[in-house]
């Protein structure tokens, strides 16, 4: 009898707790719970480290465009965010105003080279005009070039595909990813696959309307030999924050794989070639203990994978970064960019992603309630794209006026 006694006051105790317990849970918890049943959905929640909220945040997920956060900061943590990308002409010593054998131009990955027109338009930040360099040549002394212009196929690969790609992407979602670009590789609204050429075709015009001699045609090619490096002339690009703004906020899988390609070279030298920016992405993820599958930069791959918790962790590690405030100046808020008709004003900067019955959206959103910016991310795969948009807009205002330590 005393046993049993003793057996039936351990088990009210026992009650007693996990009643407690289940009161002691805060009202937004159990409002986010009730959400995320039976979603096929998962979602974690940091703020100092430590964290707020999971939800089936181990499982790895497809990030979709969330990869052009990875690449942001893998790439941030390698070079300093103003950062700018030379695009030089090379060849021998000016003579008398001629410059004998052939005009090389040597890009390194400057995403924004235009010729001007509906490109240049279309960029919220001042461009790099070739016209500019043409300019620049002309002011070098040169009069008269004796050979060719030639667009230099050097520094990056030409690879246009990732594991995980639909064969119609190269054609319908990225231009090819060059170091040698112009007008985002996109002429009469069809990606093309010899920028190099179309750049020393319109220098070479550019340079005729300035009074400068061209004796050969444009074409493309090798880089200069050793006897032809000397530089003519350069421009550079705008500083890389800004690049990046415009890449996570219109979510430009153009800017994305360049940019890989640039991350690619920085880690391991050139050629840079998609593969090698997805390697790159992984490993400064291991750096911090997190697993990341990556196979591109722009988040096209559905072979890419990452899960919530671990991506709100290098969301942590970039926050405490000198670039971390940066990085997030470059995400969308709430009315802006791919969050256009979403989230309007909430204090939110976060990274949208899609594609295929995938939905995912990570970043950060500013808590009311502990006056912080808390990592989150939000990942999801089949459900409709608006239904997926709908919840993740409801735990956003959620997380933004009641979570809390």
């Amino acid at each position: 009898m005393r046993r049993l006694l003793v057996v039936l006051s351990l088990a009210c105790v026992l009650l007693s707790i996990l009643g407690s317990s289940a009161v002691a849970r805060p009202g937004w918890k159990r409002d986010l719970d009730r959400i995320m049943r039976n979603k096929p959905m998962g979602l974690h929640v940091r703020d100092e480290g430590k964290t707020l909220y999971s939800w089936s945040a181990k499982s790895k997920r497809v990030p979709a465009s969330n990869q052009k956060l990875l690449l942001s900061m893998a790439l941030l943590d390698r070079l300093e965010p103003d950062t700018r990308l030379a695009t030089s002409a090379l060849g021998r010593r000016v003579r008398s105003g001629t410059l004998r054998g052939n005009l090389f131009v040597i890009g390194r990955g400057d995403p924004t080279l235009t010729s001007g027109g509906s490109f240049a338009g279309s960029l919220p930040i001042k461009p790099t005009y070739l016209g500019r360099l043409a300019k620049k040549i002309k002011a070098s002394g040169v009069r008269r070039i004796a050979g060719r212009v030639v667009g230099a196929k050097t520094h990056f690969a030409h690879d246009w595909w990732a594991s995980g790609w639909k064969s119609s992407f190269p054609s319908s979602q990225v231009a090819l990813p060059a170091a040698l670009n112009l007008d985002g590789n996109l002429r009469r609204g069809r990606h093309i696959g010899n920028p190099e050429f179309r750049v020393a075709e319109t220098l070479t015009q550019r340079l005729k309307s300035i009074g400068v001699r061209v004796g050969g045609r444009p074409k493309s090619g090798a880089g200069p030999p050793d006897y032809a490096r000397k530089l003519v002339a350069k421009v550079r690009s705008p500083r890389l924050a800004p690049m990046m703004r415009f890449m996570n906020r219109k979510s430009s899988n153009f800017f994305a794989e360049v940019l890989g390609k640039l991350l690619a070279v920085q880690r391991s030298g050139p050629p840079g070639t998609i593969a090698k920016g997805a390697r790159g992405i992984e490993a400064w993820a291991a750096r911090y203990n997190v697993r990341v599958a990556a196979h591109d930069a722009s988040g096209l791959s559905s072979s890419n994978r990452v899960s919530p918790r671990g991506l709100t962790r290098l969301l942590g590690v970039a926050q405490k970064r000198p670039w971390g405030k940066r990085l997030r100046s470059t995400l969308p808020t709430g009315g802006e960019g791919t969050l256009e008709n979403r989230l309007h004003g909430v204090r939110v900067r976060a990274k949208t992603g899609t594609l295929d019955g995938v939905s995912t959206l990570s970043g950060w959103v500013r808590l009311r309630r502990a006056d912080s910016w808390a990592e989150f991310s939000i990942m999801s795969r089949g459900m409709s794209k608006a239904r997926a948009v709908q919840i993740e807009d409801r735990i956003v205002r959620l997380l933004r006026k009641r979570a809390r330590f």
